[in-house]
Order: C-alpha cells, then structure tokens, then sequence
C-alpha cells in the first residue's frame, strides 16, 4: 500500500451537513441517462458522537449480485448498529444501472470492478468508478466489498483479502470467517486500487447471483459487526470460529467430459486426496466418469448447473497443505 491520499470530510456531502451523532440517507449523482435525466444511487450515511474510523460497506458492484444488498437493508434498520465511534457509509448497490438490468455488468458492457480508480475522462465506467473512489473510498479509513460467485456458481462465505498488509490482514480475520482466500484481486477492481491508495479493504464473498440468501446474509452480517466491534466503533461481543485458515492456493476442478452431473460434495466441505467430488454420466446414466480431489482442500465453489462440457470448472478448491491455521485464543 502507497502513501494514502488527503481524506475527504464526512460532515459535508454535496452541501449537505451530517452532524455527529446524526444519521442521513442522501443520494448521490452519477451521470445522465440517455433520456439526459440524472441518475443516482442511495446511500445511508451514519455517524458516531466521538471521532473515531470512517468504513464504507459497499454491495452490488456488480449489478446481479444481491446478497451484500439483502445484508445492507438489513444493517441499516438493524438496532445494534448505534454507532459510538467513527462513521459508517453504507451502499446497498453501487453499480445501479446494472441492476436495473439485471446484469453484472453496465450498460457499456464493461465490468466496473476492473476500472477503478476511475477517470474524469474516461468511458462510461471510468466515470462512474472515478465518482464512486473519489465520493467514498477517498473518505474512508477502510472498506468492505460484498460480493457472491458468478453467474452459474456458488461460493462457501469467505473473506477475499491481501494478507500480506497488516492492517488488511488485521480486517480480515477481525471479520471472523473459517476461511479467508489470499490475494490482491485484478488489477481496477474496488478492493485492490482503495488498498493501494491507503484504505485496507477486503471481500466478503458467498452464495449465488440473483438471490438474498438468509445463511449467507447472516454470515456477511455478523462480519461487519464483528470489524465495527474490533474497530471501537460499537459495544458488543464479537462471535469467531476457534481456528481461521489463510487460503494461499486454490484451483478449479474441471470437467474432462460432457454429460450430467452427480455431486458428492457441497461448498465449506472438506475433502482428502483421492475423495470423490463428482459423477459424469451421460443423460441414460452409463458411461461414468468420476473425479477426484488431488488435494486435501475444502470446497471453495462450485457450479450450480447440473450438466457440463469438457473443460467447464466444477469444483473450485482450497489447498489445506499449504494454507495456514491461527487459533484463536479463549479469553
């Protein structure tokens, strides 16, 4: 991570004062439409009365991936987040045009989570990414992005972070999920341009496209209180697995023949060398071909189709051998 920028204040926004103490929804301006009508996305802004860390909570960068806006809704009308410290800045979608589409992507067919920061000048996404960095991130002390697999996938919860940073190692196992998945992510995307210019930010990743899933929303809830808690910014007891596990090495498990489906595992599984993961049978059921895990690992992802071709991915692994266990110790 570089020198961070100056900070943005959080008491002005668009003319508008949030005084501390104070809790203010605002919309913020994006662009114009092709009609030339302005369009914006809400954003529920919270302060606490004694100065402290301000984080944003971000969800639906891509537009079709909605559990990090169940989880949004539900944090803001939820009565345990009485802020004592610091700011919040909750966005339950970023990427508006998007999801008015149903779509991860905008509507000039790029991937807002790969043009970030953002230009003044840019394409359509440039743009919007520029307003989103320079309007959030560049206020914040931290970030945490909401995120589901793909399209066609689902993915156990688990925390994607740059551990090799302390202060995002810190948020990341603060957060308390069993499995965190080390990386840096691609090049433009939110996490990995806010971390670069000094504001440690992680995902939190789980569940499927299009939907509100209550086992992954309460997994994604209980992070976010949990990095309020260790951050000073509310009261409360925060709730850890004994172990967290730092995955550094992870493959997709792919299909060597077309045919249907028989699954012999489910995401957050673990699964030893040589343990069946998956039938391929053709639409009769004959002609099975079973494969194998290479590597004691736990199932990260997998598909949620139930039939495949040769080389489509099946079951996304986290290597246990090389990924590193820290207990928590007991108060």
């Amino acid at each position: 991570m570089t020198t961070p920028r100056p900070k943005r204040p959080i008491e002005l926004w668009d003319q508008e004062k949030i005084a501390p103490g104070e809790s203010r929804d605002i919309e913020l301006k994006m662009g114009e439409s092709y009609s030339g009508m302005t369009h914006s996305i809400p954003i529920h802004v919270r302060r606490g009365h004694e100065p402290g860390p301000t984080v944003f909570v971000t969800a639906a960068v891509h537009g079709n991936e909605l559990n990090g806006t169940g989880t949004i809704r539900n944090l803001i009308r939820d009565p345990q987040i009485q802020l004592r410290k610091g700011s919040l800045i909750l966005i339950p979608v970023v990427n508006i045009l998007g999801f008015d589409r149903h779509s991860r992507y905008l509507p000039d067919r790029r991937d807002l989570n790969r043009c970030f920061p953002g230009s003044r000048g840019g394409s359509m996404a440039k743009r919007l990414a520029q307003r989103i960095f320079d309007e959030i991130v560049n206020r914040c002390d931290y970030g945490i992005d909401l995120h589901t697999a793909a399209i066609r996938r689902t993915n156990f919860p688990v925390v994607c972070a740059d551990t090799s940073h302390p202060d995002v190692k810190d948020l990341a196992l603060a957060i308390g999920t069993k499995y965190i998945s080390r990386g840096k992510g691609p090049h433009g995307a939110l996490r990995r341009e806010a971390c670069a210019v000094g504001c440690p930010t992680v995902i939190i990743e789980g569940g499927e496209t299009w939907k509100v899933q209550f086992n992954v929303v309460k997994v994604f809830e209980r992070g976010i209180h949990n990095a309020l808690i260790h951050l000073g910014m509310i009261d409360g007891e925060a709730s850890y697995h004994d172990s967290q596990t730092i995955i550094m090495k992870s493959r997709w498990v792919r299909a060597e023949r077309g045919g249907f489906l028989e699954f012999h595992v489910s995401p957050g599984d673990t699964v030893t060398v040589g343990q069946k993961l998956v039938t391929i049978a053709n639409l009769l059921g004959r002609e099975e071909l079973i494969l194998t895990s290479t590597m004691d690992a736990v199932v990260l992802g997998m598909t949620t189709l139930p039939a495949t071709t040769p080389g489509e991915a099946i079951v996304h692994l986290g290597d246990l051998n090389t990924a590193v266990t820290l207990e928590r110790k007991r108060s």
